[in-house]
């Protein structure tokens, strides 16, 4: 038996990795043949057309669209990266055995979905918008803090302060990169419904977003109208063949764009900048109890899933804040996604007659990952336990959240992890968003040393991964 596949993640960090190896060592040990291509930050391992047609089966842990030419006619296995991480061995078993497969007929290049509801593909557009906002957002905001490193005011030539090297950086990170954020949310969200053809009616939604003060928000409703639009003129309309490449070339671009910008200018910009203020005005005046019940909710999300879509929800809801001026929720996010890893690692330390000897050294990773703002480091431990190890994480990643927003803490960069908050100036109060983060951190050990059980302690221990695979739990229940 011959296996293929792809996992891939919006962000493609940490699921796409992770799905990849759990499919991988779970279809070794039952004896089948695999293979499996990463379309993460850049693409890896990358399947053959001789592979792929050679695969009696094809198994997609994806949470954005892929190029689905590629498999037409195979049997096609589709699922989320957390299933493929959560339960490797039912999937590979419902692939062999033809259960929820279907087979694609997709013989071009092609952004549609099979059998997915409404919702799963909003978010799927959505996440890919995301996906090409990011490096701007990153980079961006890096460039933004490290300009800040010179002084607060060293990037604006009037003041006495300034610094040319500052003002270059601020100019780069802010006045462009960031700037171009919105825009590119516009225009992947775009791509992800219309294809290639979605970009330039994409960028120009979301630049009409940005300009006129709509947003982020502006920014999600001007890139399902540019997608939805474009691929109306681009995909749904019959041309015949003789004068097709000006029909593309000309007539799509120009009819998408017009339509969805009056929509955009007519339609949309006042109500969503109106909505935007009230939210931005809501937000900047949350005093120190909202900004605790705000951070609850927060980090609950952002533990809830660990990477996942709520996960992903907050921390984009929070990053798009960010273009409206408003930074707390932004140094919340990144406190609370930092939490659950450290957590586990902490409590692998405290509690070691509660954790498998692969747990225990798993444990020791996620003090770098939880340093670096990878939440995903706490997978293994809830995939193994879920019911003690996710409430854990949530009520620590809440706690750090709560301080975070109830002490007013602002973050300008839109990225978690110790290696940018020494920044100077990035933190607007570093030792209280420590503070919260070791709060955090601690409360979650705790917890989820109170709530596991003692790990049978003899020869018969048994790994993570071999529980697993059958079914059982890591602890005596």
């Amino acid at each position: 038996m011959k296996i293929v596949g792809i996992t891939s993640c919006p962000t493609g960090i940490a699921h796409t990795y992770m799905a990849a190896e759990k499919l991988q060592k779970t279809a070794e040990a039952k004896g089948y043949e695999i293979k499996i291509e990463t379309q993460g930050a850049r693409s890896e391992n990358i399947l053959t057309t001789q592979e792929i047609e050679e695969a009696d089966v094809v198994i997609l842990a994806i949470d954005k669209e892929v190029d689905m030419s590629r498999f037409s006619g195979k049997k096609i296995k589709k699922v989320s990266t957390a299933k493929a991480i959560r339960d490797a061995d039912t999937i590979i078993d419902e692939a062999i055995n033809e259960i929820g497969t279907y087979t694609s007929k997709i013989t071009s290049d092609t952004h549609t979905t099979n059998n997915q509801g409404i919702m799963k593909n909003l978010y799927n557009h959505f996440m890919n918008g995301v996906n090409y906002m990011l490096p701007f957002v990153i980079a961006g905001g890096i460039l933004i803090a490290i300009s800040f490193a010179f002084g607060i005011d060293a990037s604006n030539p009037e003041s006495e302060s300034y610094n040319a090297l500052a003002g270059a950086l601020s100019k780069i990170g802010g006045d462009t990169a960031f700037a171009l954020m919105v825009p590119a949310l516009a225009a992947g969200i775009s791509i992800s419904i219309a294809g290639r053809a979605g970009l330039a009616t994409g960028f120009v939604a979301g630049t009409l977003a940005a300009a006129g003060g709509s947003g982020f928000l502006g920014g999600m409703i001007g890139g399902l109208l540019a997608g939805y639009i474009t691929n109306l003129f681009a995909n749904k309309v019959n041309i015949k063949a003789s004068i097709a490449p000006i029909y593309q070339l000309i007539v799509v671009p120009l009819l998408a764009i017009s339509l969805t910008g009056f929509i955009m200018i007519f339609l949309v910009e006042a109500p969503v900048t109106a909505l935007l203020n009230l939210l931005t005005g809501f937000l900047n005046g949350l005093g120190e109890t909202s900004g605790i019940i705000f951070g609850l909710l927060i980090g609950i999300m952002m533990a809830a899933d660990m990477g996942g879509p709520i996960n992903k929800s907050i921390s984009t809801f929070s990053i798009g804040l960010m273009s409206a001026g408003v930074n707390a929720p932004i140094a919340a996010c990144m406190a609370a996604g930092m939490v659950p890893p450290l957590g586990l690692a902490l409590a692998t330390i405290l509690f070691k007659n509660k954790f498998t000897k692969e747990e225990k050294t798993s444990g020791k990773s996620c003090w770098v990952l939880g340093s670096s703002y990878i939440t995903e480091g706490a997978i293994p431990f809830a995939v193994a336990d879920p019911i003690r190890v996710i409430p854990s994480l949530m009520v620590g990643s809440a706690v750090t959240a709560s301080i975070s927003m109830g002490a007013g803490i602002t973050s300008m960069a839109p990225h978690g992890g110790i290696w940018v908050m020494f920044i100077p100036n990035v933190i607007n109060n570093v030792p209280i968003y420590l503070l919260a983060i070791v709060a955090g951190t601690i409360v979650t050990a705790v917890m989820v040393g109170l709530l596991k059980k003692e790990v049978v302690s003899n020869k018969d221990e048994y790994s993570t991964e071999s529980l697993q695979r059958n079914g059982d739990r890591t602890n005596v229940i």
